[in-house]
């Protein structure tokens, strides 16, 4: 249904952007094929590249493309699990790195407006700059853009506390799948003003409408704060030590799960020794308070809970090298195997202990290895699963046979596919199976009423006829 992109689009596409932010070489192009799936399936080379670096720059592209009838790819970082960053038409990749300020950063009133190339790691920088939080941390913040988080609302190492990204922001500037420029939300804490539109397009990876500008929110930055590692000698324990935590009032800001074999090929690939390696299941601790008597009285409770729960020990770690080994869970397993696949399952809380054990029975039944990192205080598993005994001729259809069964399981507990990583193109089969058809058919639905060309990112979340 598409039309392939012709020298008289390209130059139309000069002409908005200049030449310089255009791209057309195929050896360039391929780099545009994929996030980090590394699975051939999910990666599709783009037939032009294009650099936008104003929200009216990218409105008139969207305007060509539906003229043209070729598809749009929006483009962040490229760090997404999902392929949903992957062209799976071909057509334009509209790349927004290069719309990278920080307009606005306003202490008084706490928040930030930003362009969408800004790394969330910069966002995080010149809050702290001011004595504030942004509260927003995924594992990928030094390379991931907070346009790419806002589209699938990322969530990571502080949603425990301070929910996922859609919490973070006030508003959004977007351009539609038509080409039309609009904000949604506002500088407001609440509003009951119609249909909430920014939180409709918040976490719909870029089928509904192209980020170009954010207001985020911001907090106090946490006077005190501390980090803890309970080590167990089995996930039950660890896990089940999770909601004891919360129910005792101690409110973390972080509560992370690494099975020992995570543990161990995250060692490996930091080439630091880590406590307790060889045997040790990790749970990571981290509270934040206002004075220090207060963090004292949480810190005691952490001791005696997890004590009560069979922790072999309960330490306060070198912070910055227990955060290196979490946050290299992903680069870990890539380098270990190019053949893998990356999920995130969320399942609630209490179903936790029953999820990790039969995902693990899973993987071990299909001759898999499975390495879990969790964010265990809201249910989210970050299961990845390796080649084993699997050979790279059967992968395919290996993995295929895994996550139908995994995907049935966490089904069956009331669970979902996917937390905060997005479904994609990479999952778009799983949700045809698996969603309530009728609220895929009101998706569908509202896909098919914004974007009546099928323009914006087609191919990813599920299909539309």
């Amino acid at each position: 249904m598409y039309n392939q992109v012709s020298e008289a689009t390209v130059a139309a596409l000069k002409s908005i952007v200049g030449d310089k932010n255009v791209i057309t070489d195929p050896d360039k192009l391929i780099t545009y094929s994929q996030d980090e799936v590394t699975d051939s399936r999910y990666q599709h080379t783009p037939e032009v590249v294009v650099f936008p670096e104003s929200t009216e720059q990218v409105a008139e592209i969207v305007k060509l493309a539906n003229r043209e009838l070729i598809p749009v790819t929006p483009r962040g970082a490229g760090t997404g699990l999902a392929a949903g960053a992957a062209p799976m038409y071909g057509g334009i990749v509209l790349c927004l790195e290069k719309m990278d300020k920080i307009l606005e950063v306003n202490a008084d009133h706490m928040y930030m407006v930003v362009e969408p190339g800004v790394k969330t790691q910069d966002v995080q920088k010149a809050a702290n700059e001011v004595g504030l939080l942004y509260a927003g941390d995924p594992s990928s913040g030094e390379n991931c853009f907070i346009g790419g988080n806002i589209a699938t609302n990322a969530g990571g190492n502080k949603a425990v506390k301070y929910g996922t990204t859609r919490h973070q922001v006030y508003s959004i500037e977007i351009v539609t799948p038509t080409g039309e420029i609009t904000e949604l939300g506002g500088l407001l804490n609440k509003s009951t003003s119609g249909y909430c539109l920014e939180q409709l397009v918040m976490g719909s990876e870029g089928t509904l409408g192209i980020i170009t500008k954010a207001t985020l929110k911001l907090v106090p930055l946490p006077q005190h704060k501390m980090d803890f590692l309970a080590v167990f000698p089995d996930a039950e324990s660890a896990i089940d030590t999770v909601y004891k935590l919360i129910k005792a009032g101690i409110d973390p800001t972080s509560l992370e799960y690494m099975d020992n074999g995570a543990v161990n090929v995250c060692a490996r690939y930091l080439k630091e020794g880590l406590p307790y390696q060889e045997e040790g299941n990790y749970l990571i601790i981290t509270v934040e308070s206002n004075t220090e008597d207060e963090l004292d009285d949480k810190a005691v409770k952490i001791d005696e809970i997890c004590n009560e729960n069979g922790a072999i020990a309960t330490l306060v770690p070198d912070s910055k090298k227990i955060w290196a080994a979490r946050k290299a869970f992903g680069d870990a397993n890539r380098e270990e195997s190019y053949i893998h696949s990356p999920e995130d399952m969320v399942v609630p809380v209490k179903h936790l202990p029953y999820a990790m054990k039969e995902y693990a029975k899973i993987c071990e039944k299909h001759s898999a290895i499975g390495r879990t990192v969790s964010h265990a205080g809201d249910g989210n598993v970050h299961l990845t699963i390796l080649q084993g005994n699997i050979s790279a001729e059967e992968w395919p259809t290996k993995i295929d046979e895994i996550l139908h069964d995994l995907l049935e399981f966490t089904y069956s507990i009331g669970g979902r596919m996917s937390g905060e990583h997005g479904i994609g193109s990479k999952r778009k089969k799983w949700m045809h199976k698996f969603t309530d058809p009728v609220q895929l058919k009101i998706m569908q639905s509202i896909k098919k009423a914004m974007d009546p060309n099928l323009i914006l990112n087609p191919g990813t979340i599920f299909d539309v006829e």
